[in-house]
């Protein structure tokens, strides 16, 4: 008798239909811009929220947001690049990595998509219960609308923006989403360069603090609703990388003749 381990390998056949998940994907993503829509307002409350937010960032000893911006204020493009940053990679590049996963990794494709919609749909809890006015509208601190200022601005001004919801900076889904898509892939994929995927979220966390947009608080509160979701989905299968977790095998017996 001998004893072989074997661990499974993806199965394209695992694909799914790409027009119904190209619908769902997309009706899931009008459902999220729709529901931030709907709990918008409460502007007292969303301001009183982000004052205790920042009073706690400093009883907690984080990283001044105002020195750091201040950092990347000046002559040259640094805070044009982080506001471009900001408005056009945040959405481009997590359909492009559910596009990759589609394609190249469809056994985890599911697992993928719904991690981010489950992370989605947590974020949207928060955002009704915590109303929170990002850190460049409180102009008594010292921070910058670094988008009005050098642009490319995303938003207008909150009491004419009908179209997105302002007051809804806890969490941050710019983290959170960039956190998932680097996991995902650091997960997914093999060589020691794979380790980069984690600049992602480190520089999407860099640039919505300097940009005004998000505190240090509301990327942490993003990892942690993710780590929430991780626990409630868990990996399907066999782990693809052995650094991801212990792989699952399946013992194969042979039986004697």
């Amino acid at each position: 008798m001998s004893l072989v381990e074997k661990t499974p390998v993806a199965d394209p056949a695992a694909r799914p239909r790409a027009l119904p998940e190209l619908a769902l994907v997309v009706g899931l993503f009008l459902v999220y811009k729709l529901a931030r829509i709907l709990i918008q307002g409460r502007d007292d409350v969303a301001f009183a929220n982000a004052w205790r937010v920042w009073d706690l960032e400093r009883f907690l000893h984080l990283p001044d947001e105002v020195a750091v911006q201040h950092l990347f204020v000046g002559p040259g493009t640094l805070l044009e690049t982080a506001n471009a940053f900001y408005a056009y990679v945040h959405f481009p590049a997590t359909a492009a990595f559910l596009l990759w996963m589609f394609l190249r990794r469809p056994a985890h494709y599911r697992w993928a998509r719904r991690s981010l919609a489950g992370l989605t749909a947590a974020a949207m809890v928060v955002h009704v219960l915590l109303p929170l006015a990002p850190p460049r509208m409180l102009t008594g601190t010292g921070m910058l609308d670094t988008g009005r200022l050098v642009g490319p601005a995303v938003y207008g001004d909150p009491a004419t923006d009908t179209l997105t919801n302002q007051y809804a900076a806890m969490p941050s889904l710019h983290v959170g989403w960039a956190l998932a898509l680097a996991v995902t892939l650091l997960a997914v994929t093999r060589g020691r360069w794979r380790w980069a995927w984690l600049l992602h979220p480190a520089l999407t966390l860099l640039v919505v603090v300097v940009t005004g947009n998000h505190y240090w608080v509301d990327g942490l509160v993003a990892a942690a609703l993710y780590g929430l979701v991780l626990l409630a989905c868990p990996w399907p299968g066999p782990q693809p990388h052995p650094s991801f977790g212990r792989p699952v095998t399946t013992t194969v017996v042979e039986q004697p003749a």
